[in-house]
């Protein structure tokens, strides 16, 4: 009995892949990981009890990473309470401003993406084209996911 070698996967798995093979080719460290390890789970039917965690609690955990990846300047002390005062020069004016933006426009991506799942998919071909084409690093879904609620928004100004 021969089937075909596609269709021995579902859906979900074909598009890990298909981002498994962006990523690779895109040099996306983070989305050939990813990938590779949703594609673990399922194979090791861990899905039904991992997966519910990462959907619910996956973000938070992310963050505190990368909160504690900054921070650590901090406790490494790196940075001490002399360089507080930066905040008042002018690149630490703006670099207030800039985190208080990217804060609010980070919330309006990720309610978008929780809203419209659908285009996570494109984000992640957006993040490996912008590797290939402008040389730029990954940052994650949700800061993609925030300019494509700024255009979004910009879009519905016109319709």
């Amino acid at each position: 009995m021969s089937t075909n070698f596609f269709f021995a996967f579902e859906s979900s798995e074909m598009i890990l892949i298909t981002l498994l093979f962006l990523g690779l080719f895109g040099r996306s460290n983070l989305v050939v990981s990813s990938s590779c390890i949703l594609l673990c789970l399922k194979y090791f039917k861990l899905d039904q009890l991992v997966f519910p965690v990462l959907e619910s609690r996956g973000l938070e955990l992310g963050l505190v990473l990368l909160m504690l990846h900054i921070l650590s300047p901090v406790a490494t002390e790196k940075l001490t309470i002399k360089d507080l005062h930066s905040v008042t020069s002018l690149k630490g004016l703006f670099a207030l401003a800039a985190g208080t933006l990217a804060t609010k426009l980070n919330g309006d991506g990720l309610a978008l993406m929780n809203a419209r799942p659908e285009i996570i998919f494109g984000l992640t071909v957006g993040t490996v084209l912008g590797i290939l084409f402008l040389r730029g690093t990954p940052c994650g879904p949700v800061m993609a996911a925030a300019v494509t609620a700024v255009f979004l928004q910009i879009a519905s100004l016109f319709s």
